[in-house]
This record gives C-alpha cells, structure tokens and sequence, in this order.
C-alpha cells in the first residue's frame, strides 16, 4: 500500500489533472458494477420498494462511519431472501457510460473546483485557513453550487447517453434529482467537513472519489430505481409544500 500511495503522489505531483481524471473515472466505473449488483438483488425479491428505501437509508447512515461498498452490500444482502436464482451479468457498455463520467467531468471538473474554491476562500473571503468559518464558507459553496450541479450532469448525462430524448431526460431528472438532492444532502456535508478541515487540497478530490466509491453507486442506482413509490412520496411530498 505504501507503495501505490507514493507512486499516486508523484503521478499527482507531476500529472495532477490527468490523475485526478484517470482515478475519478476508475472509481464510478467500480461504483456503477456495485449499483447493478444492487439493482438486480432489489428487482428479484419481494420486498422490492420497502428494501429499497431502507438500503438507501442504511447504505447513508454506515457512510458515517466509513464503511464503503462492502459493508452497505453486505448488510442489505443479509437482510434480503431472495426469490430467484437468476444470475447477474454485469452490463459493462453502461459501466463505461458512468465511467466516461469520472473521466469527463467528476475529475477535471472536480480538480479545478477544489484548487479554485480554497483560492476563493482564502484571497476573496480572506478568512483562515482550518478555520470554523473558513471550513463552514467551503461546505456551504459546495454544497449549494458544486453538488447540485453534480447531480444535474449526472442525470442528464445518463440519460442522454443512453439515447433518450430531451423531454425524457427532463422527465428522469425531475423525477430523480429531488430525492438524490434531498438524501445526499444529509451526508455529504459531514463528510465535507472533515475533507476541509484536515485534508490537503491537492488531496480532497482523492479523499471525495474515495466516498464516491459508494456515491456513484448510490446515483446509478437512483437512476435505475426509475418511478419507484418511494421516489412518488419525495416529488409528492415537495408538491404539497
């Protein structure tokens, strides 16, 4: 481990965005097999939308205490009997699909991002480095502009590169982009917290495409989830309000 740690570092040192590219698309490419696997678990059982809701639920709440894929997949294995024996294929055409994701916009996007929100808050805000407010400035302005706008491409992308129409896409996107808002809102702000307080900024898009490791899964499978109730009960219940 000591060994790629240093080999990643000097990648980084000399190439830092074509790094960050290679190791954000890696990454959702794994995130997205886990999301099928996911997927096809939750479609052959009974409890089909119940599961569901509460994997997402749980999947979240063991984010907090660093468990990555293994341990959400596990635990939501564990609690599922299953009905089918019905084997798993991987479609590998929509892991490269999501992987062309990493590689597209979560790494050059995510570099810049990262390097130019740390200037801002430093030169513009002029606030302290490590300090509560400088922590605070940062994971309010990424949660506010850098994540919403992530979801947004995400969906759209996927959607187009899967060949739908436009008013498809828009379809999907309402349909998905309220609950993936709402449910990774309540998550990513920890974990951005602890990225901007004790993290190097060469090392926060590393430390971010590591949770994405899961995050990507979770998004896939957002998207695959299609019109599930559960989804309903979010866009119903942000109607009434």
């Amino acid at each position: 481990m000591s060994r790629i740690w240093k080999w990643y570092k000097s990648c980084l040192s000399l190439h830092p965005v074509k790094t960050q590219v290679v190791s954000s698309g890696f990454l959702w490419g794994i995130g997205d097999v886990g999301a099928q696997y996911i997927t096809h678990f939750t479609t052959n059982t009974r409890l089909r939308y119940k599961v569901s809701t509460f994997f997402c639920i749980l999947s979240w709440s063991l984010l907090l205490v660093g468990l990555l894929l293994s341990g959400p997949l596990a635990l939501y294995l564990a609690c599922v009997k299953q009905d089918s024996e019905q084997e798993f294929i991987t479609d590998w055409k929509r892991v490269a699909i999501t992987s062309m994701f990493g590689f597209g916009f979560v790494g050059p996007a995510g570099h810049y991002w990262y390097e130019g929100l740390d200037r801002f808050i430093k030169l513009r805000l002029q606030l302290r480095p490590k300090s509560v407010k400088f922590v605070a400035a940062k994971v309010a302005m990424d949660g506010l502009i850098f994540g919403p706008f992530d979801l947004f491409v995400f969906f759209s992308y996927m959607g187009l590169s899967t060949g739908k129409s436009v008013p498809e896409v828009k379809a999907d996107v309402k349909r998905d982009f309220i609950p993936a808002l709402i449910l990774e809102g309540g998550i990513w702000p920890i974990v951005q917290i602890a990225n901007f307080r004790y993290v190097p900024v060469r090392y926060q898009l590393l430390y971010v495409n590591i949770f994405c490791l899961l995050d990507s899964a979770f998004l896939s499978w957002i998207e695959q989830q299609k019109d599930a109730p559960w989804k309903r009960r979010f866009t119903s219940f942000i109607s009434m309000r």
